[in-house]
């Protein structure tokens, strides 16, 4: 079975996955306060395309700690792929923030990786918050996959 970065992270479904996810981030911060708002609009109005390129460089590793999960899920699905992700949603959310606790931990910029260390656990409640519409993006670009060819004897 091919991996989820074989189906739905290479062209030409990966740049509506990347859109998504974009769209699933904006609509997460529109949800939040004041102040997460403001940096946003702030980011995106530095450098328009910020986002939508941090998606694209972190969606493979973000697609590969999903992959585990996907696969439980795969070998015995009694449930919808969301409802299995959301019902473990803490340790999902664990999974996807080690990308970017990796990822601060390796930069140069010391405000940067202290401004992430001090949100982190903010950061947590977030995803967690986003994981619904996270699985369900996921298991639609899932679902839209042509089917395997099957191998024949």
């Amino acid at each position: 079975m091919p991996s989820l970065v074989e189906t739905i992270g290479q062209e030409p479904i990966r740049a509506a996955v990347i859109a998504d996810t974009v769209e699933l981030i904006d609509a997460t911060v529109k949800e939040k306060g004041f102040l997460m708002k403001g940096a946003y609009a702030t980011v995106k109005a530095i450098k328009k395309r910020f986002v939508p390129e941090v998606v694209d460089s972190l969606l493979n590793e973000w697609l590969g700690k999903l992959q585990p999960h996907y696969d439980r899920w795969s070998a015995q699905p009694t449930t919808t792929f969301p409802e299995y992700v959301i019902a473990r949603s803490d340790d999902v959310a664990e999974d996807l923030l080690s990308v970017t606790d990796a990822r601060a931990e390796k930069t140069s910029h010391t405000t940067a990786k202290k401004m992430y260390l001090k949100m982190r656990d903010s950061a947590k409640k977030n995803v967690v918050e986003s994981i619904p519409g996270l699985a369900k993006m996921i298991a639609k670009h899932m679902a839209e996959q042509p089917a395997q060819p099957q191998a024949t004897a």
